[in-house]
């Protein structure tokens, strides 16, 4: 039987990976700049690619999606620990937020990081494969239209929900309720973004380095 320690050091590890700070060391160590001092001063993968330019922004998404996979996948050293299944989701579930955590709020630059979306989707990734491809289509769609990440990202997890319950008819409530949180989560963490929305003051994403 798993012990409670062992759940609490699986949580944190979780954490620690969460906190990898991708954005923050990629500008650091090969351009000089830390992406939390321009341009929106998030340090998440639209704002690399608004600062530095699409050559630094691809290794960073690449890395903070694999963050949140990862956080869940490491749960599967405890399938076989005599947790029941609604018990090894809520694991899971709880390794996987405590990854968004440190990708938000990372131990390793001082507590200020991202918004958590592309951790997001590796979370979902790992316990979604099918219905996050679907979300993956409507983030995609509302880019190319609109070339505004923050809005096919608020859009993208407003619908996710709506595929995991209605689509894809997954059964397991703790996966229902995760897919309901991360369509409150997403738009709550943009709600900045939202007000320059709605007063039409959204930047759209170039590929371009931000020249000096």
């Amino acid at each position: 039987m798993i012990s409670v320690l062992s759940i609490i050091v699986a949580i944190i590890m979780a954490y620690l990976i969460g906190s990898i700070p991708t954005a923050v060391w990629v500008g650091r160590a090969f351009y000089g700049v830390d992406v939390r001092t321009q341009g929106s001063k998030n340090a998440g993968a639209t704002n690399t690619i608004r600062v530095l330019g699409l050559k630094a922004g691809i290794p960073v998404i690449i890395v903070d999606v694999f963050k949140g996979w990862f956080a869940v996948y490491i749960s599967v050293f405890f399938s076989n620990t005599g947790l029941s299944e609604n018990q090894f989701l809520f694991l899971e579930i709880s390794m996987a937020a405590a990854s968004v955590l440190g990708h938000i709020f990372p131990i390793y630059v001082g507590f200020k990081g991202g918004k958590g979306v592309a951790t997001l989707f590796g979370i979902a990734l790992a316990l979604y494969p099918y219905a996050v491809l679907t979300v993956l289509g409507v983030f995609l769609l509302v880019f190319f239209i609109t070339r505004m990440v923050s809005l096919s990202s608020v859009l993208a997890s407003i619908s996710f929900p709506f595929f995991v319950i209605f689509l894809f008819h997954i059964p397991y409530l703790p996966l229902i309720l995760l897919a309901i949180a991360v369509g409150l989560f997403v738009p709550v963490m943009h709600h900045n973004n939202i007000k320059r929305l709605l007063r039409g003051e959204e930047s759209k994403i170039s590929f371009k380095r931000k020249s000096k």
